[in-house]
């Protein structure tokens, strides 16, 4: 179209009169009168404008010209990748800041349960190598068998509750206001609700009489020193089981109604509850490993009721009715999600029962580095759940220019805190290790493991972060298959490898694990497979109006 214009104004110059050769002789007219003869000769030769629909070819309708010129985003995007350039390859633009502002307050909500295990840590550590041997070892059992339907229930109650949330403000839905102010009744959350204490029931059960059968599952023997204390931490946690599922689906359900801080401040004061009763019943009542399980569940009730109360209300938490159609649909990626959850678990405890062999000294070290593992991570998880929102909601638009600004963004963002991870807890693991225990031998272990803790963080950050990708354009079926590939490969490295190298081989098959996950994660990005076709194509909405 350019060409046609630049063509245009050519045959418009030629037609206008121009400087040609004059015969070589000195004109008598004055300059006046001279310059109104040319004025009036041009004027005559001059091509007439185009006024509406031209009917001269090759002339450009004044419309259709202005629709044609560049977009002003177009000219912003031009201008942000040159800036881009001039500032390097880390930007914290509108879609960076959008990240950090929802991961920010997601933070203390993922970080319930696993600062409270560190905060037990801390405390047991000071009791003896076999008493935090015994709490390690405990919290994987109970994370085995309580987590298997967390990550399912959390992301499944958030979907039900946000459509009936945008139903009830559109359609006016089953969660249709009948009176100004007046709670809503979200089928949703009732389910979720119901469906979470039946869980957290069946788990308290298991835990309780299955205690002693899921410690010889894991390889603790009964003459071994961390048996008794194991089996009277994961007895008392059990009773916790109900409380933090119940937590969970009422943490879905105000995500789902687009309220994060509710959860954070009961998150916050739960977690201050759990450090103040640790500081009493460990010590000065002489409860041991019972009094940090005992404080840990107090917490996690007290975080429930508070929930359970902000959001009774704002939400009828038991209507009488259950949600209806698209439960299948629900239920199927619940499905996917259950079994990548026990890929994740099962490598996870198959290193701790292989640690446990090698006794209680190392199993403490063990203990030590993996609880800052898991405890760093969830920064990671965070960040995994900005771009998992950030990139529904723009998927779901077919906005997938914009989608894709949002993975670069999360992934850049990653990796830059994964290395700043790294370089912290390289130079200050040795006194951090301090808070949790004074013991010389445990500490000579634990910081045998610093190279593992810090060299994974870049690549944890990029795992994770895939993860909340993979959700957000509900890519469930890869991150399940994916998730059983390299669950399978580091657990046949770990039985190889483990008993002849001892805790480095363990700590190198979570390396490779982690590994595993950020690469199948990046190269399904790179392949554009399934949704991803979409994200990566030139498509845009408009262009398909």
């Amino acid at each position: 179209m350019r060409a046609v214009a630049v063509a245009a104004a050519a045959a418009a110059a030629v037609l206008t009169l121009a400087p040609y050769p004059s015969p070589k002789h000195v004109s008598t007219m004055p300059s006046g009168r001279l310059r109104r003869r040319r004025t009036a000769t041009a004027r005559r030769w001059r091509t007439p404008r185009c006024r509406g629909k031209p009917t001269v070819d090759g002339v450009v309708d004044d419309d259709e010209d202005a629709s044609r010129e560049p977009e002003p985003e177009r000219k912003e995007d031009e201008a942000e990748v040159a800036g881009r350039r001039v500032l390097g390859w880390f930007r914290l633009d509108g879609v960076g800041m959008g990240i950090l502002s929802i991961a920010a307050p997601a933070v203390l909500a993922l970080a319930a349960d696993p600062i409270a295990a560190l905060v037990d840590t801390a405390f047991v550590g000071h009791l003896g190598s076999a008493e935090l041997a015994a709490v390690g070892v405990s919290i994987s059992v109970f994370n085995l068998v309580s987590k298997l339907f967390n990550v399912p229930l959390l992301n499944v109650t958030t979907s039900f509750v946000a459509e009936q949330q945008a139903i009830d403000v559109d359609y006016g839905g089953p969660g249709k206001n009948k009176l100004a102010g007046q709670r809503k009744s979200l089928p949703a959350v009732t389910t979720s609700l119901a469906l979470a204490a039946g869980i957290g029931l069946m788990e308290t059960v298991a835990l309780v009489f299955g205690s002693g059968t899921l410690m010889d599952i894991i390889g603790i023997p009964m003459d071994s020193p961390v048996r008794i204390p194991a089996e009277q931490f994961l007895t008392f946690r059990a009773y916790g089981a109900p409380p933090i599922i119940v937590a969970l689906a009422a943490q879905g359900a105000f995500r789902g109604l687009m309220d994060t801080k509710t959860p954070l401040y009961a998150i916050g004061v739960g977690n201050l509850v759990n450090a103040i009763l640790d500081a009493i019943f460990v010590f000065p009542l002489g409860l041991g490993v019972r009094g940090a399980a005992l404080a840990t569940v107090t917490s996690e009730y007290l975080i429930a009721c508070i929930l359970l109360w902000k959001l009774n209300r704002k939400v009828v938490l038991f209507s009488g009715s259950i949600i209806g159609g698209g439960v299948l649909r629900y239920l199927k990626s619940g499905g996917l999600l259950i079994g990548r959850t026990i890929a994740v678990l099962l490598t996870m405890t198959l290193s701790t029962s292989l640690v446990a062999r090698e006794g209680p000294v190392p199993m403490a070290g063990h203990q030590l580095c993996l609880q800052v593992w898991l405890t760093i991570s969830l920064l990671n998880d965070a960040l995994a759940l900005a771009g998992q929102a950030l990139l529904a909601t723009e998927y779901t638009k077919r906005n997938y220019k914009q989608a894709r600004m949002v993975l670069y963004r999360v992934l850049q963002i990653g990796g830059v805190s994964g290395m700043t991870l790294a370089v912290i807890l390289y130079f200050g693991f040795g006194s951090f290790s301090l808070l949790f225990t004074d013991d010389p031998a445990v500490l000579d272990i634990a910081k045998s493991g610093v190279w593992f803790v810090a060299i994974s963080q870049p690549i944890n950050a990029i795992a994770f972060v895939v993860d909340g990708l993979y959700y957000g354009v509900s890519d469930f079926a890869y991150a399940a298959y994916s998730m059983f590939f390299a669950g399978a490969v580091s657990s046949a490295f770990l039985l190889v490898v483990a008993p002849e190298f001892g805790l480095g081989g363990v700590w190198a098959g979570l390396v490779i694990f982690m590994s595993l996950r950020a690469v199948a994660g990046l190269w399904r990005l790179g392949s554009k497979g399934g949704p991803w076709n979409l994200i990566f194509s030139d498509t845009e909405l408009r262009d398909t109006v």
